[in-house]
């Protein structure tokens, strides 16, 4: 009826692998947050950028990296 096993295992692996990629785009956005506050464009602009990342960690970071002010 029940399985034993290896199944227990997978679920652990694939649970530490979503942390590790979880704690990336975490500091990821941290990184971007911490750019966007040191850019010098208006204050306006970089609370919206910053909720942008917050709102939208993965989607954010990415749109923020191709549209986001440049140096």
């Amino acid at each position: 009826m029940w399985e034993s096993g290896r199944r227990g295992t997978n679920h652990v692996k694939g649970d530490s692998m979503n942390g590790i990629i979880g704690l990336l785009i975490f500091l990821a956005d941290i990184w971007a947050i911490i750019k966007i506050v040191q850019s010098k464009v208006a204050t306006g602009t970089k609370v919206l950028w910053v909720l942008l990342v917050l709102v939208l960690p993965v989607v954010g970071l990415i749109i923020w990296y191709l549209m986001g002010p440049k140096k």
